[in-house]
Formats: C-alpha cells, sequence, structure tokens
C-alpha cells in the first residue's frame, strides 16, 4: 500500500472521528438536543408557576379586589386570625 492511499485512509478517519465526536459532532449534537428539551419542559412548569402567581396578584388590585384573597394575605403577613377561628399551629423549622 502507498503512502497516500494510507494518508487519505487517515484524513478520512479524523474527519470521521471528528463528525462523530467532535465539540460539534453527532453525539455533542444529542447532548444539545436533550438540553433543550430539559430546558423546554422547565420553562414550562416555570410559566405555569408564573400564571398561577399573576391570577394571584391580579386578584389583589384595587380595581378587581377579591375580599377573600385580602383577608387571606391580611391574616398570613400580620399573623392574625379572627376570634372565631379555628388555629391550627404546625412545629415548622426554622429557615436557615
Amino acid at each position: 500500500m502507498g503512502v497516500a492511499p494510507a494518508l487519505g485512509v487517515a484524513v478520512i478517519g479524523y474527519f470521521a472521528y471528528h463528525l462523530v465526536h467532535g465539540d460539534r459532532g453527532l453525539v455533542a449534537w444529542r447532548d444539545l438536543n436533550e438540553r433543550i428539551q430539559e430546558t423546554e419542559a422547565e420553562a414550562r412548569r416555570v410559566g405555569g408557576e408564573r400564571e398561577e402567581l399573576e391570577r394571584r396578584v391580579a386578584l389583589l388590585r384595587p380595581d378587581s379586589l377579591d375580599r377573600d384573597m385580602l383577608d387571606e394575605r391580611v391574616r398570613e403577613v400580620l399573623n392574625l386570625a379572627h376570634p372565631d377561628d379555628i388555629v391550627i399551629l404546625r412545629n415548622i423549622a426554622p429557615a436557615r
């Protein structure tokens, strides 16, 4: 076997290896697609949480104030209870 065909096979082998395992090869492309899918799933989850928070905030706006939501937030923030309320105390670990 001559030098030229051996050199040609070596060059083809080099490029074939990097096609599969290189920084922009097939393996990296597959990993990138998996990361994209994971990130899109996370974005959908966070989007759902955001919509729920926006809905709750909308109930506290002055033009559409929901008295029940306002009462809930006031009691939670000020740590108050109505005399007729039944209060259940939970043992919650202190924040670090």
